[in-house]
C-alpha cells in the first residue's frame, strides 16, 4: 500500500553553476510530495497514522529548511555568508548542500533525509513553482 503526504517550506536559495535568473539568490514556496511503502498489519484495518509521518516530517522541514538559505558548500559566497553571521553575532539558517541546490539534488537529499527517519519512501516529488515539479524514485531492488 502507498500513502502520499504532502508538505510545504519557504527557502531560499541559487544554482552558482547557471546563467541567467537562477544564478541570483531567490526564493520558492516549495511543495513536497511523499510517497511512502506500508504493510498494513493482519487484521488491522490501518497500516500507520497519518499523524505519525507528520510528527516527524513537518518538525524536520520547519527545523532545517523552512526560511533557510539552501546552499551548496562550494558556492563562492559561503564563506561569506558565514563571516557575515558571525560578524552579526547571529546564525544565518543556511541548510549545506554537497551539490548546486537545484530541485534535482533537493529531491535526492529529502529522500535520504526522510527515508532515514525510519520510513519507507517509495518516492518524493518537489514542486519548485507550481508547473515545475522533480520526482525522485528509489531505486529498484536487484
Amino acid at each position: 500500500m502507498k500513502i502520499r503526504k504532502s508538505y510545504k517550506f519557504y527557502a531560499a536559495h541559487r544554482n552558482q553553476e547557471i546563467d541567467g535568473k537562477c544564478w541570483n539568490i531567490h526564493g520558492h514556496r516549495y511543495g513536497i510530495d511523499v510517497v511512502f511503502d506500508v504493510v498494513q498489519s493482519p487484521g488491522s484495518s490501518i497500516s500507520i497514522l497519518f499523524e505519525d509521518f507528520d510528527a516527524k516530517v513537518e518538525p524536520f522541514l520547519k527545523n532545517h529548511y523552512d526560511h533557510a538559505l539552501l546552499l551548496d558548500r562550494a558556492d563562492p559566497l559561503a564563506p561569506h555568508l558565514q563571516r557575515f553571521g558571525e560578524e552579526e553575532g547571529r546564525e544565518l539558517k543556511i541548510k549545506w548542500f554537497d551539490a548546486p541546490t537545484s530541485a534535482e539534488n533537493l529531491a535526492a537529499v529529502l529522500f535520504d533525509e526522510i527515508d532515514g527517519m525510519g520510513f519507507d519512501v517509495n518516492r518524493i516529488e518537489v514542486k519548485e513553482t507550481d508547473s515545475s515539479v522533480v520526482t525522485y524514485q528509489a531505486a529498484p531492488p536487484f
